[in-house]
């Protein structure tokens, strides 16, 4: 009976058992530069199958009736090889990325957004220490990955020297610098990013639509400030109750800034308002060549080219810091740390090369636009086409979150199958993102294939001896609902009155921001 007892006591519950088959499948998976060089060869084989049934579809945007083409032939070896550079080095994503990056990692590597992060925390009123924490994690998506390293043991720390447990606020910066990652008041890579394969993916059906960085900007701005008071109800309400008291000694927060870091911030954001009053005078002054032909700003010029004015934005501001603490002294600095933030985007280059061939390939063969048209007849046979199919959407992406942690691959797997679909359901391309966005950053903090987890886990294990995967797991898990929920009851009240207002020729800004219906 003992043993019986014993063997029981040391076997996993069910929950921990079954993400530890879900970390060992998804290990399993191959790496995701090989899953596009797969799936193009599935598209390869596809269209020969499609081509040899005499497979066609009507295009919803022309009308005319397209056949499935081989790439096995000779039109399609040639599409091939003629086209192979042009697909990489003319990918949206591509430069947007690389344009955004040369601006924040200058930052990032100078130092200034870690320091920035830190003055704004302990700055912060002790009763609103946990708001403060997590409206800072939520906004630092803007330094990318590094957020879920730089923040949560500087909020472990601020919270341990408070007297409060250091897990919690561990916790706290981990969940909203992850599960909070697509919100922001500002506009950031990811949403150069991902603007650029939705409107490589909407192209399969309208070949004029374009998906820019802004269209998310309304419903991520509101996200910031809703999602900053559920991290903190999880926090105070759920976490911090359940680990208790913390009986370790007080810490102090270490501080490895420059010793005129202060005065790098005032100049730093003195830059800022300088460059932000620069270009308000400009876009709001009379004939402005930043506002549209009819003197709007949707569309104009200022939208189109909103990501060459936020990297100099960080150009700015961060050559202001870094002269001003010394870790500029030449111009060769600023571009010797720009070429090292470069160096950290190797390995999203070449995943580019390969998913810039699949969607290309996906594109030519007009097998992305047999199955939207195909999918979207299925659906409303079905009488499955409103904002229930968008639900089941956001659930299917967050359980593949489970399985592919990368973004930027899910959404460059998803989006030419999905935008059109959707698109012939009538949503816009930019509401099917922000339906992705939602899942996929709601899911990051408890996919078992998050590398940052076990950087993670290792903080909280200076804290807690015994903790584990199921500890983090089982901290992680009430923000992950928490923010899912909340983002579903967002997207619900975006999506009532936009999709039943927007029309063409109205021009509710928030309505048009969010993009919800076509």
């Amino acid at each position: 009976m003992e043993a019986t007892a014993s063997r029981d006591a040391a076997r996993p519950r069910l929950s921990i058992r079954l993400l530890n088959a879900i970390e060992r499948f998804g290990n399993r998976l191959p790496d995701p530069f090989m899953i596009f060089v797969m799936l193009a060869a599935t598209v390869l084989v596809a269209s020969v199958l499609f081509a040899l049934a005499g497979a066609t579809v009507e295009h919803p945007g022309s009308g005319e009736v397209e056949a499935i083409r081989s790439l096995v032939s000779a039109e399609g070896i040639q599409f091939i090889l003629d086209s192979m550079l042009d697909n990489f080095t003319g990918f949206a994503p591509l430069g947007l990325v690389l344009s955004m990056m040369l601006g924040i990692g200058l930052a990032e590597k100078l130092g200034l957004l870690e320091t920035l992060v830190r003055h704004t925390i302990l700055s912060a009123p002790k009763r609103l220490v946990t708001y403060t924490v997590a409206f800072t994690g939520i906004m630092m998506n803007v330094a990318s990955d590094a957020s879920l390293i730089l923040l949560p043991p500087l909020a472990a720390m601020v919270y341990h020297s408070l007297g409060r447990h250091p897990v919690a606020g561990l916790a706290l910066g981990f969940a909203s610098a992850g599960a909070g990652f697509t919100a922001n008041l500002l506009i950031v890579g990811t949403d150069a990013l991902l603007s650029g394969i939705s409107t490589e993916a909407a192209r399969i059906v309208s070949p004029d639509m374009m998906v820019t960085p802004v269209d998310n900007w309304y419903f991520n701005c509101v996200s910031v400030f809703v999602l900053t008071i559920v991290a903190a109800v999880v926090t105070e309400r759920v976490i911090e109750p359940r680990l208790g008291s913390y009986q370790g000694d007080v810490e102090q927060v270490a501080s490895g800034e420059p010793a005129n870091a202060r005065r790098g911030l005032r100049n730093a954001g003195i830059a800022a308002l300088v460059y932000v009053a620069a270009i308000a005078t400009l876009l709001f002054w009379p004939n402005s060549p930043l506002r549209g032909p009819e003197g709007g700003l949707i569309p104009s010029p200022f939208l189109s080219g909103i990501i060459p004015i936020i990297l100099f934005f960080f150009i700015t501001v961060s050559v202001t810091w870094g002269i001003t603490v010394g870790r500029i002294k030449r111009s060769r600095d600023v571009s010797e740390n720009m070429a090292e933030a470069m160096r950290d985007l190797g390995s999203y280059i070449v995943l580019i090369f390969a998913a810039s061939q699949f969607i290309a390939w996906f594109n030519w063969t007009h097998i992305g636009t047999w199955i939207a048209v195909n999918g979207a007849d299925l659906l409303t046979a079905m009488d499955f086409t409103g904002f229930p199919v968008i639900l089941c959407y956001v659930v299917f992406t967050a359980c593949m979150n489970l399985l592919i942690f990368s973004g930027s691959a899910k959404w460059a797997l998803e989006a030419p199958v999905f935008v059109p679909m959707f698109m012939q359901l009538g949503y816009h391309p930019a509401f099917v993102q922000v339906a992705y966005r939602i899942a996929d950053s709601s899911t990051n903090i408890i996919s078992p294939l998050n590398p940052y987890m076990i950087v993670v886990l290792t903080f909280i294990r200076k804290y807690d001896k015994n903790a584990g995967l199921g500890t983090l797991m089982s901290l992680m898990l009430p923000y992950t609902l928490a923010f899912l929920s909340t983002w579903i009851l967002l997207l619900t009240a975006f999506y009532l009155p936009a999709g039943a207002a927007l029309r063409p020729g109205h021009h509710d800004l928030p309505a048009v921001l969010t993009r919800t219906r076509m």
